[in-house]
């Protein structure tokens, strides 16, 4: 959407170096941007990028401003600033309100006049669609379902049944929300399914991956609060409850009953065992695995780096030998 470089300094509050009335269209990287694209600048790796750039403007740090040779947007957080002015200049598709020919709806379900339903969509018993919802291609919910305002369906999610969703949330392609949690008794016959009794509870201003998993709760729920940024291929099971504003990247895994907090940042392929305590502020690096309570903020870090096959066998045999060492350190101490 054309936008004047005026109108965005004075919606967001920010310092403006440049005429006010040129106008912006799209966005782009530094490298790529054109007389009409908004870029940012908002680490020390592409500075060396930022004195050729021909944007319309650029949003950065005071410190880098004299290094500009375009119109500058001033703040602290250029990152976080360009998201909420790209959100402007480039907005999601309007939601076109009506239901689609091949979409079948249970004639106990509610749908708010403003929602859109795709093509094959699925609605099942005494489940809500709220305003200005849209629900794409594909997307089948379940029965006794709760979909509040201005979510986003993308295409082919699943909202298995007795889940509530909060407003303004994402859910991309593939993502299956209150699945059966992977709950199991052994007995001398064999396996016995326990039960999945409960459901799915999201909070407002989530986002959550293409083909991540959130698993309904064996008894009482699965929660995840307000804000939660999950990305794709991750699994949450059941009875988890995430705290406000924590994200996790790709391949994470939290097991069931873990309980984690406000804040916190879990890396690509970090985890938890089940039952676990996770306070607020936690960073988890990638590949670490927790397998206890985390009661004080802060990194943590277990996981090896890659290291040539020969020299990562003299360290594993080594490791190995490591108990014999500490038993003769012992005899020796005595």
């Amino acid at each position: 959407m054309p936008i004047s470089l005026g109108e965005l300094a004075t919606r967001f509050g920010c310092e403006l170096i440049g005429d006010p009335d040129n106008v912006v269209d799209s966005v782009a990287a530094l490298q790529n941007a054109t007389s009409r694209s908004l870029t940012f600048l908002s680490s020390a790796a592409f500075v060396t990028q930022l004195p050729a750039t021909r944007a319309a403007a650029v949003i950065l740090r005071s410190h880098d401003a004299a290094d500009c040779p375009v119109a500058a947007f001033i703040c602290d957080d250029p990152y976080a600033m360009y998201a909420r002015m790209a959100a402007v200049v480039c907005p999601e598709d309007a939601v076109e309100a009506g239901v689609h020919a091949s979409a079948v709806i249970s004639p106990s379900a509610e749908i708010a006049t403003s929602a859109q339903l795709a093509a094959n969509v699925v609605i099942g018993e005494r489940s809500s669609i709220g305003e200005n919802v849209f629900v794409g291609p594909g997307t089948v919910v379940g029965d006794d379902c709760v979909i509040g305002d201005d979510c986003r369906f993308v295409a082919n999610v699943t909202i298995v049944r007795n889940v509530t969703i909060g407003t303004r949330c994402i859910f991309h392609s593939g993502a299956v929300i209150g699945a059966d949690g992977f709950g199991n008794a052994m007995t001398p016959d064999g396996w016995v399914k326990v039960p999945q009794l409960g459901g799915v509870r999201i909070g407002s201003d989530v986002e959550i991956g293409s083909n991540t998993t959130v698993d309904r709760g064996a008894i009482g729920d699965t929660v995840i609060e307000d804000g939660v940024r999950i990305d794709n291929l991750c699994m949450i099971a059941h009875n988890v409850r995430i705290g406000e504003h924590t994200a996790m990247a790709a391949m994470t895994g939290i097991a069931g009953s873990a309980i984690i907090g406000k804040r916190c940042m879990f890396a690509g392929k970090a985890g938890t065992v089940g039952h676990i305590k996770v306070c607020d502020d936690v960073v988890v690096a990638a590949k670490t695995f927790l397998s206890k309570d985390v009661n004080e903020p802060g990194t943590y870090v277990a996981s090896f780096p890659a290291d040539t096959a020969r020299s990562w066998a003299k360290q594993l045999a080594r490791f190995r030998r490591l108990g014999n060492l500490i038993d003769r350190v012992k005899k020796l101490e005595e």
